[in-house]
């Protein structure tokens, strides 16, 4: 079998089951990655100490503007469903890196609640990388622009 038939067959299975509940997921997803987007813009000093210190401090200024970048539109295009799979794939390097190179430093405490938050939205972009953006999604309305949408 071929891979394009294979995904065909994992994106069939996963729109027919993908309840409505899901897609609200995916939406605080994105606006939360939009929100960190956001964050960063305005307090790039913080970013930029992060970055430092971080296991590859020679390139803390192009990784800061690509972070911030890559929540601000992956965040939007997440949240509207909209190239989901393609916005996931660029995020997925950023919470990598935070799981396993930034936030670790301070421990796998309660109180690490940056570690915590990268882990889990780690394990919800890996799982809609897999599922896709559901049934309320711009993608689906242009794969399948047919009345039942909204139904």
């Amino acid at each position: 079998m071929n891979l394009s038939h294979d995904m065909h067959r994992v994106e069939r299975w996963a729109d027919t089951h993908h309840p409505a509940w899901l897609d609200i997921l995916r939406v605080g997803l994105g606006v939360f990655l939009m929100v960190k987007g956001f964050m960063f813009i305005q307090d790039t000093q913080a970013l930029f100490s992060i970055m430092n210190k971080s296991q590859f401090p020679w390139v803390s200024m192009g990784l800061a503007h690509y972070v911030a970048f890559v929540h601000l539109v992956g965040g939007l295009l997440i949240a509207l469903g909209l190239l989901t799979r393609v916005a996931i794939l660029f995020q997925l390097p950023i919470l990598i890196g935070a799981v396993f190179f930034i936030n670790p430093d301070r421990g796998f405490y309660s109180e690490n609640t940056e570690l915590w938050s990268s882990i889990i939205v780690l394990l919800l972009l890996v799982f809609f990388l897999i599922f896709g953006s559901g049934r309320y999604s711009v993608d689906r309305l242009i794969r399948k622009p047919d009345k039942d949408w909204l139904y």
